[in-house]
């Protein structure tokens, strides 16, 4: 089993870690005390899973010191692990704790005179709790960093590819509006209509004959390149952004002919490259009415 543990300082990016290895494969858990790493990382082994990731921090205490340890006994069993901990200037961290408005987690366990700590004394104490593993590991000063770079170094030090992003297409009628889930959004409406064309009419964009009528027409085919063309420019900005799904919208009036057979045609195109799921939701609406 790959493992990678990550810890470090509170507020110092290690929800945005375990969520960019998560995107990634992993089977996350977050805040996990170290007394159950081993019966956990065991439970998981059995089931099957291959790559697991855990986030580990100051509120399991000071069990903390046992975490080498752990980590020694885990590697006697055949398992690879990786050791990242992520780290912050006292400033950036009470920052974002400020525009956050969330409670260090600190804060109600640990108290100075019987007064709870200031968010600078919790952060002080954390940094001398957690010392003891700063040098075990990879370590990632995210002060300055924005959160898509972090994503980025992450996987880096990790060695953690990527998952392929999800390019949805879909077609919709804009008689009823374009859809609040699409991120691009093209209009093929300039596009010669099958609707009146007789016995086109009652068919759909996946019937044959309308494919047929559609192909035959240099116009619809120089659209559907133009669009292919488009995608395969800017998708890889999309990756780089950390996007996991984009949806790709095209829309004719009725959302039945047209914008159907392009998106067929634009996942017919982009299937053997990435990972393309397909709606058409006139026709689903259609198909329920009927139903």
């Amino acid at each position: 089993m790959r493992i990678v543990l990550i810890t470090g300082i509170s507020g110092s990016g290690k929800s945005i870690a375990i969520k960019a290895l998560e995107d990634d494969g992993y089977f996350c858990i977050d805040n996990l005390p170290v007394r159950f790493v081993d019966d956990v990382i065991a439970s998981l082994a059995d089931a099957g899973h291959e790559k697991v990731a855990v986030s580990i921090d100051a509120r399991s205490g000071d069990s903390i010191n046992g975490l080498r340890q752990t980590i020694g006994e885990l590697a006697r069993h055949g398992h690879v692990i990786k050791i990242l901990f992520l780290n912050a200037r006292t400033e950036t961290l009470v920052q974002r704790y400020s525009e956050t408005r969330r409670r260090h987690p600190l804060s109600l366990r640990m108290t100075r005179g019987g007064e709870p700590p200031t968010l600078i004394e919790a952060i002080e104490q954390e940094r001398e709790l957690m010392s003891v593993l700063e040098d075990f590991g990879a370590s990632i000063d995210s002060s300055d960093l924005h959160p898509n770079v972090l994503r980025s170094w992450v996987r880096d030090v990790v060695g953690s590819e990527r998952a392929p992003i999800t390019l949805l297409f879909e077609s919709f009628a804009f008689k009823h509006g374009v859809p609040l889930d699409a991120d691009l959004v093209f209009d093929v409406r300039c596009l010669p209509n099958p609707y009146y064309t007789p016995e086109l009419r009652p068919m759909t964009g996946l019937d044959e004959s309308v494919a047929e009528y559609l192909r035959a027409i240099p116009s619809v085919q120089r659209m559907i390149e133009h669009i292919a063309g488009f995608l395969h420019t800017w998708l890889p900005h999309y990756v780089q952004e950390n996007r996991s799904y984009l949806t790709v919208a095209l829309g004719c009036t009725g959302g039945q002919h047209r914008s159907v057979f392009c998106v067929e045609e634009l996942a017919r195109e982009f299937r053997p490259v990435e990972h393309v799921l397909v709606r058409h939701r006139a026709l689903a609406n259609r198909l329920a009415g009927t139903a």
